[in-house]
């Protein structure tokens, strides 16, 4: 009988290994069951709920024994962007084994979600690109129409700025075969050099960027089509293509930069928290998209050769009627005159104050700073207020304890608000709150005795207010302001408007004190 010679070195480590192999097959098997079993265990135990059918406000930690009998235990939820995964520890691997393996193979996370298809993947590229992050709880309700109205401007813009460069080009090239290259060049650059001069004369201009900001941007809307008509009449009168060339690029410059001081004061109206560099980031990219969008239809359509007449007249009015409805769409928290107006006529009337909403929505867009004719002037000089040391010395006792005077001159319909050198930023507010008072009263005095005097319409203002009169409804506009100013100021902040500055640009002069 023979006996079998002992297994070689090399038959034992072949046994070994597809030992190994069987039991790693093994093991693989018994955690794809496993996991099925799980999987159906939680589908029909409504014991043990899922974290994807969790409310929304549920604690995402740690959570302890999820299931009974698993080899696999739910760590936690993770949530990025509204996509969530979940994390499971996987105890079905032994102490052995997991000195062999790697740490990472111990957490298993499976994705709650299913893959998006191509074009939400698209819109999602497209969003991180226009929309501020945490959009549309980061800003502000009027963002949205904002910016849908600035790349309606933005387009047409853009789609006016290949008609206006085209024409030109062509007519700075009119005179070819008596103007050599070097004076077409020369007049281009003496064109972008009037542009920038007017653009550092308007910049002076200082604080009444802040202070009319709507009405200031709109405007330089304007300038900027006004400019654009100009560029487009040297294509009739090539010859003086220098001199309208100029003109034209002032405009626009001055409208530039009327745009940009304006921007950042409307980017900080929508944005929520510290986020108002993404905002003004996305803002402009919508504004750079909306303008390449506009520039490559215009230069599909000018091959068609269309009327630059009724072109520019569509894409002029686009734009300024885009416009318009972007800066009607800005809501702001501070007052300045118009804004200051809209909400004290609206308490004078009904007794509240409008909310930011409505007392921006109705915002009067065409009052221009420059305007000279208002109702009331603030700050203005002694000699334009009073015309006779009368009418002074009869107003003067009354604001001994205010730091300003208001009185109504008859001969120009306006009420003047004089300003003492002690007022300070609640002394002009109240102030500009007192003005309006004194013209509601005057206005209704007026009201009351024209009805049975319509005849005499165009001397009323003489004839009703003496001095007597102008002293009887000062002091009664005291008292009304007295009782009135801080159930004002009260209603204004519970409505959102920001009171401890204002934007009302009084003039720079003053009433001082007389050295004794």
């Amino acid at each position: 009988m023979k006996l079998k010679p002992p297994p070689t070195s090399s038959s034992s480590s072949s046994s070994q290994t597809l030992t190994a192999t069987a039991a790693s097959s093994h093991d693989a098997k018994l955690l794809v069951r496993e996991t099925l079993r799980i999987s159906a265990d939680l589908a029909s135990a409504p014991s043990v709920p899922s974290v994807g059918s969790l409310p929304k406000n549920a604690s995402f930690g740690v959570v302890d024994q999820q299931f009974v009998d698993s080899s696999l235990r739910l760590l936690c939820c993770e949530e990025i962007d509204g996509r969530r995964w979940k994390y499971f520890a996987d105890e079905s691997v032994g102490s052995e084994q997991l000195k062999l393996k790697k740490k990472k193979n111990a957490i298993r996370a499976v994705s709650l979600h299913s893959p998006q298809a191509p074009a939400e993947e698209f819109m999602a590229f497209i969003r991180s690109y226009v929309v501020p992050e945490g959009f549309p709880d980061s800003v502000t309700p009027s963002y949205v129409p904002y910016m849908t109205w600035r790349a309606l401007k933005h387009f047409f813009g853009g789609a006016m700025g290949v008609f206006t460069t085209q024409t030109l080009l062509n007519s700075v090239g009119v005179s070819k075969h008596r103007t050599t290259p070097g004076a077409v060049a020369i007049n281009w650059i003496l064109k972008d050099g009037a542009g920038r001069v007017g653009k550092m004369l308007y910049a002076r201009q200082g604080k009444k960027f802040d202070y009319d900001l709507k009405q200031l941007r709109f405007a330089g809307d304007l300038l900027m089509e006004l400019g654009a008509g100009v560029e487009l009449v040297t294509a009739v009168v090539p010859h003086f293509f220098l001199p309208l060339a100029c003109a034209a690029n002032v405009a626009k410059n001055v409208g530039a930069v009327t745009s940009t001081s304006t921007r950042t004061p409307i980017y900080k109206a929508f944005a929520k928290g510290e986020n108002i560099g993404d905002v003004t980031a996305k803002g402009e990219c919508v504004g750079n998209l909306a303008d390449l969008l506009g520039t490559g239809l215009s230069i599909l359509i000018s091959k068609r050769n269309p009327s630059l007449v009724k072109t520019f007249a569509f894409l002029s009015f686009g734009y300024v009627f885009s416009s318009y409805r972007e800066v009607k769409s800005v809501v702001l928290h501070t007052l300045n005159r118009a804004r200051f107006t809209v909400a004290v006529e609206s308490f004078l009337r009904t007794g509240r104050v409008p909310t930011l909403q409505d007392g921006n929505s109705r915002e009067d867009i065409f009052n221009f700073p420059w305007r000279q004719h208002r109702p009331i002037v603030l700050g203005p000089r002694f000699k334009e207020a009073f015309q006779d040391p009368n009418s002074y010395l009869a107003v003067k006792p009354i604001f001994e304890k205010e730091h300003y005077i208001v009185t109504y001159n008859p001969s120009k319909e306006n009420i003047y608000v004089l300003l003492k050198d002690q007022a300070k930023s609640d002394d002009v507010l109240k102030a500009a709150f007192h003005g309006h008072v004194l013209l509601h009263i005057i206005r209704s005095s007026t009201n009351k005795q024209s009805s049975s005097r319509k005849q005499h319409e165009d001397e009323l203002s003489a004839s009703l207010l003496s001095t007597a009169d102008l002293q009887a409804h000062v002091a009664e506009s005291y008292k009304m302001v007295s009782a009135l100013y801080m159930p004002f100021k009260s209603k204004a902040k519970e409505q959102g408007w920001v009171m401890s500055e204002s934007l009302l640009n009084p003039g720079r002069a003053r009433l001082c004190e007389m050295a004794t």
